[in-house]
C-alpha cells in the first residue's frame, strides 16, 4: 500500500527553526522571533506555534527567560535523533530489514493491560502481530503490535508477509493523520512457559517489558507496541538535557 501524508504544522515549524539554528541564521544566545512574528511568517495559529516552541525547549534547542523571551541555545549536546527510544524504534522497524520470525498475526482478545492502553473494553477483539527477533542466531526479543481491528483492516498488518514499512506508516494510513507522541511503560517480570521456550531463558529469569502507546495529536491511542527483552541481554539507556 502506498500513501502520502503531510507532517502537522507544528512539526513543520520545528524542522524549519532547527534548520535556521543549525545554519547559524539564529546563532546561540540570539533572541528567537516572538510568537506573533512566527504566527505572521508561517500563517499559523498561536497554539500551533506555542506547541512547536515547547518541543524545542524540551529538546534543548532554545531556553526561556521569564520576562525577556526565548533565546537560542544551539544544537543540543545530545541530538534528539540519536537518543535511543525503544517505542519509536519498534514503530519504525521494518521486518524485512531485521532477522525475525513471525509468530502470530490475527484477531485475539485484548488482555486487560492492552485494552486499557487502547481505551477498549476488556476482551475486546484486537489485531495482534508478534515476532521473534534474533541476533547472531540467538533470540533477543519478542515484539508485538496490538491495535484495534479496524485500524489494521486493509493493511499488511493483518497479513503473514514481512512488513516492508514500519507499523507506524500502516497505522497512519488508516488514521489519516500522523501519530503525535508515545507514552512508554517499562515493567519487569518472570517469563511465561512460551517465553522461556522462545527466548531460551529459565522460568526464574528477569524480563524487561516495554509498552509504547502511540497516540495522535488528540491523544487518541492507535497502537501499542510491546517489547519483551531478556534482562541479561539488554540495557535500557536514555539521555536528555538538564536545565
Amino acid at each position: 500500500m502506498s500513501f502520502e501524508y503531510t507532517p502537522p504544522k507544528y512539526a513543520q515549524l520545528i524542522a524549519e527553526l532547527e534548520r535556521r539554528i543549525d545554519s547559524g541564521e539564529y546563532p546561540p544566545g540570539s533572541p528567537l522571533p516572538s510568537e506573533h512574528q512566527l504566527m505572521a511568517e508561517f500563517a499559523m495559529a498561536r497554539p500551533t506555534v506555542v506547541k512547536a516552541l515547547g518541543v524545542l525547549r524540551d529538546q534543548g534547542w532554545i531556553v526561556t527567560h521569564q520576562g525577556k523571551g526565548r533565546f537560542v541555545r544551539g544544537r543540543p549536546a545530545i541530538p534528539t535523533g540519536q537518543q535511543a527510544r525503544a517505542g519509536r524504534e519498534l514503530l519504525d522497524r521494518k521486518e524485512a530489514q531485521v532477522s525475525s520470525r513471525l509468530l502470530v498475526t490475527g484477531e485475539v482478545e485484548a488482555p486487560n493491560r492492552i485494552a486499557s492502553y487502547l481505551g477498549l473494553k476488556p476482551k475486546s477483539p484486537v489485531m495482534l502481530r508478534r515476532s521473534l527477533t534474533e541476533h547472531d542466531g540467538e533470540p533477543t526479543e519478542i515484539s508485538s503490535a496490538w491495535l484495534a481491528v479496524e485500524a489494521a483492516q486493509g493493511t499488511a498488518l493483518a497479513e503473514s508477509e514481512e512488513l516492508k514499512q514500519g507499523v507506524r506508516r500502516y497505522v497512519e494510513s488508516v488514521a489519516g493523520a500522523s501519530l503525535d507522541h508515545i507514552i512508554e511503560h517499562v515493567t519487569a517480570r518472570n517469563p511465561t512457559k512460551e517465553e522461556c521456550s522462545l527466548l531460551g531463558v529459565k522460568s526464574s529469569a528477569a524480563l524487561l517489558v516495554v509498552y509504547a502507546v502511540a497516540c495522535d495529536a488528540t491523544s487518541k491511542p492507535w497502537v501499542v507496541v510491546e517489547s519483551v527483552l531478556p534482562g541479561d541481554r539488554h540495557e535500557l539507556e536514555d539521555a536528555y538535557p538538564i536545565r
